[in-house]
């Protein structure tokens, strides 16, 4: 059962190919459950995201192509939302969509409009240089609690994004993550092993395998992911990802329906 719960569309402007492309190339690459995840609309950073008028027009392709290709792949529909500090910024027709999951990711910190970091954009690495390396992870990762104790979410998306540029901490990132993921593991979250690292300047997936290591340890669910932007981009390195997984010890993987857990076997 190959499972792939986390890929965009041309709606967020910073991904290409139509979502009939993203499917057919998802059942070419013998995916069984694949998830449309796009960036949800909400009143910042509007650059990377869906406009909330398309919002309607994305539900309907996604369901349209699920009826159309049922008999070959099952495919979901879902939303990446931007966990905020400053929860007016997340729209309550995403977080209360009638949708089968809701992935929950950090890509911004601080809680003011005017003072926000999106961390993971090339345009705003200079940040990294202004403070300590070890708090800008603790403050990622206590954002990241913070996200899980909201009870919102069914996934955590790419849980270490902070390590994209390889600006890593000298403590140790077990510490760093542990109370992340005793709040993941209390609200009965998913955690995603996401193979977009893997094209990133850090050269790993999402997450490292010692924070992987914790998760099994506290008995906390994973699924997989491309994070796809493009066509070619599906299924990328999903064989490397299984690897990694069963090397832990995980034994089993989660999909979603209606947002209730659906469990399979490795």
């Amino acid at each position: 059962m190959r499972v792939d719960l986390h890929n965009h569309t041309s709606l967020c402007n910073h991904a290409s190919g139509t979502c009939e492309e993203f499917v057919l190339k998802a059942i070419d690459e013998k995916i069984d459950i694949f998830g449309f995840s796009d960036h949800a609309p909400m009143p910042y950073d509007p650059k990377y995201r869906m406009p909330i008028n398309k919002k309607e027009d994305y539900e309907k392709e996604i369901l349209f192509l699920k009826n159309k290709y049922k008999n070959q792949i099952d495919i979901l529909l879902a939303y990446e939302v931007d966990y905020m500090q400053n929860h007016k910024l997340m729209l309550d027709s995403i977080l209360n969509a009638n949708v089968d999951y809701l992935i929950g990711s950090v890509h911004f910190l601080g809680k003011k409009t005017n003072d926000l970091w999106g961390f993971d954009n090339p345009e705003f690495i200079s940040k990294y240089q202004e403070k300590n390396i070890d708090k800008i992870w603790q403050d990622y990762f206590d954002t990241i609690e913070a996200m899980a104790k909201l009870n919102v979410f069914d996934v955590v998306g790419h849980i270490d994004l902070i390590k994209v540029f390889k600006f890593l901490p000298k403590k140790d990132i077990r510490l760093i993550a542990k109370n992340a993921l005793k709040a993941i593991k209390k609200s009965n979250m998913v955690l995603e092993i996401n193979a977009a690292g893997l094209r990133k300047p850090i050269k790993e997936t999402y997450p490292s395998i010692p924070i992987l290591e914790e998760a099994h340890n506290l008995d906390i669910d994973i699924t997989f992911s491309s994070d796809a932007h493009e066509v070619s981009q599906i299924g990328f390195s999903y064989d490397k990802c299984l690897e990694i997984a069963k090397n832990i010890g995980f034994t089993k993987c989660v999909s979603f329906k209606n947002k209730e857990k659906i469990i399979h076997k490795l």
